[in-house]
This record gives C-alpha cells, sequence and structure tokens, in this order.
C-alpha cells in the first residue's frame, strides 16, 4: 500500500483533499449540543380524569394503563405518579439505543388496549403519549407594554397562535407552554345551588345538552316534491360563544312558569383554562413557553430557525406585545464550543513550535503540521457516519488525539531524512525505503492504540454512551493519521 501511493503522489493528494472536502461538509451537517444524549429514551402517557382523587386515579387508571405495558420491547422500567388534581403521568424508560419513534407506537397500541376499561370521562380528555426529551433548548417569553393584554390575554395569543408555528420548525421535539388559553370560566355558587336544590352534575348535563352542534338539515332536499327547484341548507345556531350566552341556560323550569338560568346560580367569565402556572419576569407577568430538542437535532441550527420564525409572528401581535428569550441554553453551547476551538487552535500551534524546536527544519515540521487538519477533517467524515454530534466529549478528544496524528508523520519523516543522510538516496527512493522498514512499526502503533480505546466504546448504558464517543473519535483520528 505505502508503494502505491509513493509512485502516484497525485492521488494521494487527491484523496487527501477528498477527505478534507468530505470532512468540511460533514462539519456543516453534524448536530452540535453541550453533551451527546446520554439519558436512555423514554415516552411518558399523560391522563386526565376531572374530579377524582390520587387513589382513585391510581385504581382506575394508572394500574389498568400499567397491566398492558409489561412486555414492551427493550423497556427497562417505567414509573408513575397519581396526582390529587386528577392527572396520572407514567414514564416508561427503554434501553440505549432503541428507536424513540418506534416506542412511542409500540406504547400507543398497548394503551389502546386498555382504553375500553379506562373511565369515559378519561377518554374523552384524551390519553397523551409522547416522546420524553431530555432537556430544554430555551424558554420564550411574551410580555406587554404598560396597558396591553394582561398575562391571560397573552397566554391565549401563545396557544392560538403561536405554539403550531413553533413546533412544526424541523428539529423541534416539543413545546411545552407555561399557562393555558382561554376557556369558559362557570364559578358555582354552592349555596344557591342548594336553595335551587340543584346540584353541579344537573349543571353540567345541562351545559353539555343546551351547548351544542345539531345537523339543522336543508329545505328542498331529497326526498322532495314534484318540481321542487331550490335547495337550501339550514343553519341553525351552533355552540355558544359568550358569556352572556351561557348565562342563558336553562336549568329547570317548575309549572308556575318559573325558571332557573345558569346566572342564577353561578358567575360566568371568560378566563384561562387552567391556573397551575404564573410566570412573571420581576414583577412583569409574562406568557412563557419551554422548546424541547427533537433526538439528534442541531441546537444551534433549531435555535436559529426559532428565532426566524419568531420574528415574521411579530408583527401580528397585538401592539405593544413583543418576544423575548427567557432562557437560551445555546449560550452556554456557544461558549463552550468556542473554548474547545480556541484549545484546539492552540494545541496545533504548540505541536508544530514543539516539534519545530526537536526536528531543527522547518520542512521537516510542516509535513506532520499538515496531518494534523487532515486527519480531524476524516474523522468528522468517521463521525458523521456513525451518528455522532460535535460537543465537548468528541471536541475533547480532537485536543488529545492532535499530539497522537502527528506521531506517524514525525517518525516517518525522520526515517526519510535519516535515510537520505547516511544512504545518499534521492527523496523519492528514500521513502519508499523508509517505509518498507517501518511500515509494520506504524500499523502496530496504530493498532496498539486502538485496542486501548476500542474496548471502552463497547460498554453498554449511560457510561458506554460517553466513551464510546470519546474514544471512537480518537480511534478514528489515528486510523486517518496512519492513512
Amino acid at each position: 500500500m505505502p508503494q502505491f501511493f509513493i509512485d502516484r503522489p497525485v492521488f494521494a493528494w487527491v484523496l487527501a483533499i477528498l477527505i478534507t472536502l468530505g470532512g468540511l461538509l460533514a462539519l456543516t451537517r453534524l448536530p452540535s449540543e453541550a453533551y451527546p444524549q446520554i439519558a436512555p429514551p423514554q415516552v411518558a402517557v399523560t391522563t386526565t380524569y376531572p374530579g377524582a382523587s390520587a387513589a382513585t386515579v391510581e385504581t382506575t387508571v394508572t394500574q389498568v394503563i400499567e397491566q398492558q405495558l409489561t412486555g414492551l420491547d427493550n423497556l427497562l422500567y417505567f414509573t408513575s405518579q397519581s396526582a390529587s388534581d386528577g392527572s396520572a403521568t407514567i414514564t416508561l424508560t427503554f434501553q440505549n439505543g432503541t428507536n424513540p419513534d418506534i416506542a412511542a407506537v409500540q406504547t400507543q397500541n398497548r394503551v389502546t388496549l386498555a382504553q375500553p376499561r379506562l373511565p369515559t370521562e378519561v377518554n374523552q380528555q384524551g390519553i397523551r403519549i409522547a416522546k420524553v426529551s431530555a432537556g430544554f433548548l430555551g424558554g420564550i417569553g411574551l410580555r406587554a407594554a404598560a396597558g396591553g393584554p394582561d398575562a391571560q390575554e397573552l397566554n391565549n395569543i401563545v396557544a392560538s397562535r403561536v405554539l403550531d408555528q413553533v413546533q412544526r420548525i424541523p428539529g423541534v421535539g416539543a413545546v411545552v407552554q407555561f399557562g393555558s388559553e382561554y376557556a369558559m370560566r362557570i364559578w358555582l355558587d354552592a349555596d344557591k345551588l342548594r336553595a335551587y336544590s340543584l346540584s353541579s352534575v344537573r349543571v353540567l348535563a345541562a351545559v353539555q345538552a343546551q351547548n351544542a352542534q345539531f345537523a339543522s338539515g336543508a329545505i328542498g332536499a331529497q326526498p322532495a316534491v314534484a318540481n321542487q327547484a331550490v335547495t337550501a341548507t339550514v343553519t341553525a345556531e351552533g355552540r355558544f360563544r359568550s358569556a352572556e350566552q351561557f348565562e342563558n341556560i336553562l336549568l329547570r323550569t317548575d309549572p308556575t312558569g318559573a325558571s332557573v338560568r345558569l346566572k342564577d346560580v353561578a358567575r360566568v367569565t371568560l378566563g384561562a383554562a387552567q391556573y397551575g402556572f404564573e410566570t412573571n419576569v420581576g414583577t412583569t407577568p409574562v406568557a412563557a413557553f419551554g422548546i424541547q430538542l427533537a433526538p439528534n437535532a442541531n441546537a444551534l441550527e433549531v435555535s436559529e430557525a426559532v428565532v426566524a420564525k419568531m420574528n415574521d409572528m411579530q408583527p401580528s401581535f397585538p401592539a405593544g406585545v413583543s418576544w423575548f428569550w427567557a432562557f437560551d441554553s445555546t449560550t452556554f453551547i456557544k461558549v463552550a464550543i468556542r473554548e474547545v476551538i480556541i484549545t484546539l487552535a492552540e494545541a496545533v500551534a504548540l505541536v508544530f513550535l514543539v516539534m519545530l524546536v526537536f526536528l531543527q527544519s522547518f520542512r521537516a515540521t510542516l509535513i506532520p503540521t499538515l496531518v494534523v487538519p487532515s486527519a480531524l477533517l476524516g474523522t468528522l467524515v468517521g463521525m458523521y457516519a456513525v451518528g455522532f454530534s460535535i460537543n465537548q466529549l468528541t471536541l475533547f478528544a480532537m485536543v488529545l488525539a492532535i499530539g497522537i496524528v502527528v506521531d506517524d508523520a514525525i517518525v516517518v519523516v525522520e526515517a526519510v531524512e535519516r535515510i537520505m543522510r547516511e544512504d545518499h538516496l534521492g527523496p523519492k527512493e528514500a521513502t519508499r525505503k523508509a517505509m518498507h522498514q517501518i511500515t509494520g512499526a506504524i500499523v502496530a502503533i496504530t493498532s496498539v492504540l486502538a485496542a486501548v480505546f476500542i474496548p471502552s466504546a463497547l460498554q453498554s448504558g449511560s457510561t458506554g454512551v460517553i466513551y464510546r464517543q470519546f474514544a471512537l473519535t480518537i480511534a478514528l483520528s489515528m486510523g486517518f493519521s496512519a492513512l
């Protein structure tokens, strides 16, 4: 193999250029993150049972679903939580390497088997199954100037205009709102209910019966009388839209003609659907939501896409409403990557100076130095092929590999210069003889170093994820340096 490249130097240069171009192309496509995905993939099942206690949710919802979840492929364990507000959350943890999309589909199929045994109210509220992201890319808030929309209206703007737009951005895994949209709130007065001999169940039934959409039919539709020439669709009043319409819902009519309406026993207002969150920046109420990354997404690219989308939506917001980053995790990623890149450049400079001091020749020093960018860019090609990302572990491995990748080049240059000096041979013949003598040694050095690092990459679990990206990055850089 060495003789092939010695006789064909142009081919060797073309191969080095192709490796360099491939590394530059891989650099633009590799995802960037602070650390690799260490935590095993998780899927969350969330349900709501309105009005039920934690014990009731545990026995009628959580346990019923858990019975169907056993036996899932690559499932390690699952944990569940039943709360006093009627909510239940079951989090399933799968083995590292499991496809989260397949895990979510399998979980959905198992939950479907449990749905016939769940209370009707739970099925009506819906069962949400979603992949769990490790953390938030960032949080975005909406705030208004003095005299502008209040926090509830801002939350409604987020729910109705912003969330769907951000959710559709490539690389966004999930969007979590720390608030809720508008809903019609009915605040029942227990004393008035007792005075009119009514119950909350009867009020709910009346609201559901009268706030409904019905098909009103058509005039002149088939079957019709002879010579019917006109057909008209009948549109009736549908669901209620205002608090006044809800207030006039009829709850009871007495034989005397007296009637009881909803406004007689309750206060109807337009408010938030849920009051579980209250977000503030200082003392200013704001509406906020968090953005979670999809697996293997590029955090920096997603952050830029989110900024562009929010700027596009800014003109549609009411006057005085603006958006801002409440917190942005990409700031840490940018700083961390920049510091490691600075360290990378410093390491290259130090290696060059050390070689120049000991080799005592600028030309002999330049040749091993050229190996560094070629080997590191080739490493990026290998990282892209195996699905790694640019993170602190892989960059740290490249920093350590700088001192290793020049070893082979230094050995070759020293051997060629020694043979030229002792045997008085030309550069090509000296290179041919040197490679014949030291090829075995170079292969042995590379194999021994690879044998040290590669076994550590074969560990399983979260520890294996950490060592795998670090060890294989060094092994890839050594392989390209030997080439």
